[in-house]
């Protein structure tokens, strides 16, 4: 039996998933590491600490499944997007990389959108927000003038990752699609976005398909685990991407709804020329010819997350959604408490607890969460459909927001349209396993091998009764944020 090895190098943690020639998952294993905020706004990882998780995983993983050192025959990643990697002529860290969820580049933001205006839309089909790329190396360009001499190569994470195991620096299209400098529809880095921002080309990374071998596995990482094989590596894909790909993303009827320290509502598109004029993110997906529309909400599950710690620190989750009654009661809450992407892109609003009332007990509190959470990606689903005309068949639940059937029910309600879950869950990295597969040729394509191995669970339908109620407090909620704007922008300024 040959393997192959999925990487997902998160944003908390790095995993791996050993999937066999069956497209069965045989082992998993993770480990964490930490996330620095030297000031305010700032949010940075040491890209060492990757190479040392992924050592450490791998470990883990041999000392699980033996079988490896014979037959592991090929890798591939998904990975955090957006995030900058510096390297000097050396092929050193600079510095340490600037995660997508840093917001410290409000004006480089507003200096692209300056020059570029709506051309920057037609070449990129993304507007310009401080979680991208291109920001973060202005932002550099500026206020680290010295280092940015020193640089010679910028990579996203997974890639630095990738040049570790095969010394080869390269990218894929479905991750590059979110740092602003690639040309979308001639699938080249944009000449126009380089120059107005001198940037060299020869310091960015060949392109490659998500299933384009980039390397094998180098000498002396295969001489210091004993592997046998000639191990091949594979360009992978976006964390976003792979995660569509492991859900079975792959037709214009199903959307995949992932709950996690964000939210993301995300539909397969056929083509590139779709147009929500910067209103959702269109990026490219981890097959050829194939893209993604998605918005995202900052803070979903962070949101239940920091409610948790501030108000039921000593209860489980299980236990707090166990508590929820079968309404809220009038009570609202919007999950702005970062800011917010889809559909306001407004970095200054912020979270509120709206219509609290002497009969609410933490139980509504609660509920107000998770359904304010939905809300906010139902948001999303309302643009996608005014905008395109989408009529959504079934969606796809994954990652915290699916391990509820209380949630479960909510989503199904709110958004009125029946609910899957995946039979076996593995996020990301799953869908970079599937990426290894293909490559390797054991499935002739990502829709091949997803329309093969992926599984469902029995669908949660909307009950009339509650789609009925929702429908007339989701047009309450929507006006919680005009509502509330004016006061969070004048409070922050």
């Amino acid at each position: 039996m040959e393997y192959v090895l999925g990487i997902d190098l998160g944003t908390s943690s790095l995993k791996g998933i050993v999937m066999n020639q069956e497209g069965s998952v045989e082992e998993t294993a993770s480990t964490n590491y930490i996330t620095f905020h030297p000031q305010s706004g700032f949010s940075e990882q040491d890209p060492k600490v990757w190479i040392e998780a992924f050592h450490e995983v791998l470990t883990e993983l041999l000392a699980k499944k033996p079988a490896l050192k014979e037959n592991l025959v090929g890798i591939s990643f998904s990975g955090q997007m957006h995030s900058l990697v510096v390297l000097d002529e050396q092929n050193q860290v600079l510095r340490n990389a600037i995660l997508w969820n840093d917001v410290r580049t409000t004006e480089q933001t507003q200096k692209i959108t300056e020059y570029f205006g709506d051309e920057l839309l037609k070449i990129t089909k993304n507007i310009a927000l401080e979680g991208f790329t291109l920001p973060k190396i202005l932002w550099i360009q500026e206020h680290e003038p010295d280092a940015w001499l020193k640089v010679r190569h910028l990579l996203l994470p997974k890639d630095y990752l990738n040049y570790h195991l095969t010394d080869k620096m390269t990218t894929d299209y479905s991750d590059v699609a979110g740092t602003l400098l690639l040309d979308m529809q001639k699938k080249e880095w944009s000449t126009e976005i380089l120059k107005e921002f001198n940037i060299p080309r020869e310091y960015l990374p060949d392109l490659k398909e998500s299933n384009d071998q980039t390397g094998i596995l180098n000498h002396e990482i295969k001489q210091k685990y004993g592997f046998e094989r000639e191990i091949k590596v594979f360009a992978g894909g976006a964390d976003n991407a792979c995660g569509a790909a492991a859900s079975g993303i792959f037709d214009e009827e199903m959307a995949m709804l992932s709950i996690g320290t964000s939210g993301v509502f995300l539909s397969f598109e056929k083509n590139v020329t779709s147009d929500y004029n910067g209103k959702l993110h269109l990026f490219s997906h981890v097959f050829k010819n194939g893209y993604y529309s998605m918005g995202v909400t900052l803070a979903a599950g962070d949101s239940l997350s920091w409610y948790k710690n501030t108000f039921a620190i000593d209860s489980t989750f299980d236990e707090l959604i166990s508590e929820i009654p079968t309404s809220s009661e009038g009570l609202y809450f919007t999950p702005y408490i970062s800011g917010e992407r889809t559909p306001y892109a407004d970095s200054k609003i912020r979270g509120s607890f709206i219509g609290i009332d002497t009969r609410h007990q933490r139980g509504h509190f609660t509920r107000a969460v998770l359904e304010g959470i939905v809300y906010s990606l139902k948001d999303i689903q309302v643009l996608m459909r005014n905008v395109s005309k989408k009529s959504f068949t079934k969606i796809v639940s994954v990652g915290g927001g699916a391990k509820s059937s209380s949630w479960l029910q909510i989503q199904a309600d709110i958004l009125n349209i029946p609910i899957v879950c995946l039979k076996t869950e593995m996020g990301p990295g799953f869908g970079a396993a599937m990426i290894a597969a293909v490559g390797i040729g054991w499935y002739d394509s990502i829709i091949d091998c997803g329309e093969k191995i992926i599984e469902y669970t029995e669908p949660i339908y909307p009950i009339e009764e509650n789609v009925k109620r929702y429908k007339k407090l989701y047009s309450i909620y929507q006006q919680i944020y005009p509502a509330t704007r004016s006061i969070c922008h004048m409070s922050r300024n």
